[in-house]
């Protein structure tokens, strides 16, 4: 992708690059329906064309008949009809047209919005972790509600105002003469040039406000995601500073946003309306001489108010249709973004028969100037229990990352019963896998629908079995509204126990062959930690089972553990072979066996 989402490609090649990619919305493939809502659309706004250029011929007729020697009562009044007919005719038309074309714009709308949540789901994790995810949806919010616009603009604001802007040439060419012909295609074509290029100037001063209102949303929700750090450090006066400076570019952005539409909105007036000066002079001479009667100026008067009408809101709607394209812009750039990890043609499904996982001479670093892991092996046999500690950032939950596929390894390969797990669907893939991670984020959402997310479909009754089994069942049924109790945004309304026992709820929901336990108990206090313990080692029988963990009471029990550090496996074995050994591990063991001494003491 040439740019980051969030940023446009200026020039002309872009906005035709973006108007290319949208044009297919018009006639949708396989959409019999709404091809014909697209036809009969059209075919409305020809009618609509037709009915208002009746309009000012009406009104002609009647102050010709009106101004004459012998006036017909009963003529005017039929003219009095047919013109009010016609204006009602073209209300009419222009909301059948809005009505019937509503179905498509929605749609293309829908369609759309739809890719693009999906592909940003299917990007990698480095994507989001260095995203923020309020200018995240603000490009998909703007560019979704583009859609409908253009649609709109393009079929019936543009294609109307040029038939209107040809029909009103032959109209003044029969009846006025090549010169007032000559003086209207002058006087658009000044108004376009002059209402394009003060636009062009205004699309940069747009892209700048929308830049900084993306940085004023993300630096707002950034800062109430992080509420509970805010209070903590009694910052909420930095923060006010820091989001009122953001809100201050954007006010002085917003400030030259609309000062540069009011100075185009005056020269336009100045085009317009020396063209109308100029017209309505010389049919109002011609009129004088005898040329033309009172009724031509009417006439002259009403087609010029009609041409202008649509050329008034060209202006405006060139400027939406370029800010549709800057947002569009944005938005097709997201949906561009290549997806880091991706299946290979024709992946098949991984068949999990046993649960072996085997991580073979693995090399990776999140920058390639930083290695993480440099040629990790480690072999955990189906049904065993795998713990893996070490000091921070020795790359422990980085291997949680990679088995689920959220990067793959620079070189070595992961396997899972003998099948690369580069080489299969990666559904598939983490389907087979359950995780109870150190951070459990909640879905603002009922407790229930936590739980039954482990698993599409699950009944009531199911999730009220993985309840029980991860030990949390009682702790709902005290609950006012027990399974539609609602959690809080990231389930701060529960607390950290809770919140780790919804998620393995949710994991026993799931009910994987492999299970990982990412620290899954280290930020809770010792008594819950015990509690929520037990509940681990009862759903990691029978798994294949992976532990990352950081306090090394909780692996005790492991069938193999493995300690990493610097980024290769230094040490292997039992908790007693280790012990033996006199290493790293037992290095760790007695200093937090002397913290725990410690922490024993102070209680």
């Amino acid at each position: 992708m040439a740019a980051a989402a969030g940023e446009t490609v200026s020039g002309k090649n872009g906005g035709f690059r973006v108007l290319w990619r949208f044009l297919p919305m018009l006639w949708p493939r396989g959409a019999t329906e709404l091809k014909i809502r697209v036809a009969v659309a059209l075919v409305l706004v020809l009618a609509g064309r037709g009915v208002l250029f009746a309009m000012p011929f009406a009104y002609k007729g009647i102050i010709d008949r009106m101004s004459g020697p012998h006036a017909a009562v009963g003529i005017v009044f039929g003219l009095v009809a047919a013109y009010t007919l016609a204006r009602f005719g073209g209300v009419l038309s222009d909301n059948l047209r809005n009505a019937t074309f509503e179905k498509v714009g929605q749609n293309a709308a829908r369609l759309l919005s739809a890719r693009v949540f999906r592909h940003v789901h299917s990007l990698s994790l480095r994507f989001h972790l260095e995203r923020r995810t309020g200018s995240l949806t603000k490009i998909v919010e703007r560019g979704t509600k583009s859609i409908d616009m253009m649609l709109y603009f393009l079929l019936f604001n543009i294609a109307p105002t040029i038939i209107e802007l040809v029909a009103t040439s032959v109209i003044f060419y029969v009846k006025f003469g090549f010169g007032l012909v000559a003086a209207t295609l002058v006087t658009v074509a000044v108004y376009i040039v002059f209402t394009r290029r003060v636009s062009e100037w205004r699309s940069k001063l747009q892209r700048d406000m929308n830049d900084v209102d993306n940085k004023a949303i993300g630096r707002a929700v950034d800062s109430l995601l992080n509420y509970e750090t805010v209070k903590y450090f009694g910052a909420e006066e930095r923060e006010a500073r820091r989001y009122d400076e953001a809100i201050g570019s954007f006010t002085r952005a917003s400030v030259r946003n609309e000062v540069s539409l009011a100075w185009l909105n005056i020269g336009q007036s100045l085009i317009t309306n020396a063209m109308m000066a100029g017209a309505m002079g010389l049919t109002v001479w011609g009129w004088s001489r005898g040329r033309f009667t009172a009724g031509d100026v009417v006439l002259v008067n009403s087609l010029l108010l009609q041409l202008f009408r649509p050329l008034d809101m060209l202006g405006w709607v060139y400027r939406s249709i370029r800010q549709g394209l800057i947002d569009m812009e944005a938005m097709f750039d997201l949906l561009d973004t290549p997806a880091e990890v991706v299946d290979v043609p024709g992946a098949p499904t991984l068949a999990v028969s046993r649960g072996h996982v085997r991580f073979d001479d693995v090399v990776f670093g999140y920058e390639p100037e930083r290695q993480i892991l440099k040629g990790v092996t480690i072999d955990v046999p189906a049904g065993t229990s795998c713990a893996v500690v070490g000091p921070s950032g020795a790359g422990k939950s980085t291997l949680a990352r990679l088995l689920y596929r959220f990067y793959d390894p620079q070189s070595g390969r992961i396997t899972i019963d003998g099948q690369d797990i580069a080489a299969v669907q990666q559904n598939s893939l983490r389907a087979a896998i359950g995780i109870v991670p150190q951070d459990t984020v909640l879905f603002n959402d009922t407790i229930g629908y936590n739980i039954g997310y482990g698993r599409e479909g699950a009944g009531q009754a199911e999730v009220e079995r993985a309840a029980e089994g991860a030990a949390i069942d009682v702790f709902i049924a005290a609950l006012p509204d027990r399974y539609e109790a609602m959690v809080g945004e990231r389930g701060l309304k529960l607390s950290g126990g809770e919140k780790q026992r919804v998620a393995i709820a949710r994991t026993l929901l799931k009910n994987p062959p492999v299970l990982i336990l990412d620290e899954a108990t280290s930020a809770l206090d010792s008594r819950t930690e015990e509690a929520i313990q037990d509940t681990l080692d009862r759903i990691a029988t029978s798994r294949t089972t992976i532990t990352i963990a950081h306090r090394l009471s909780t692996i005790v029990g492991a069938d193999q553990i493995v300690v990493l550090d610097g980024g290769r496996v230094a040490e292997r074995g039992t908790h007693a072979e280790l012990l033996r050994r006199g290493g790293l591990y037992a290095e760790l063991w007695v200093r937090q066996a002397a913290e725990r001494e410690l922490e024993q003491a102070a209680e």
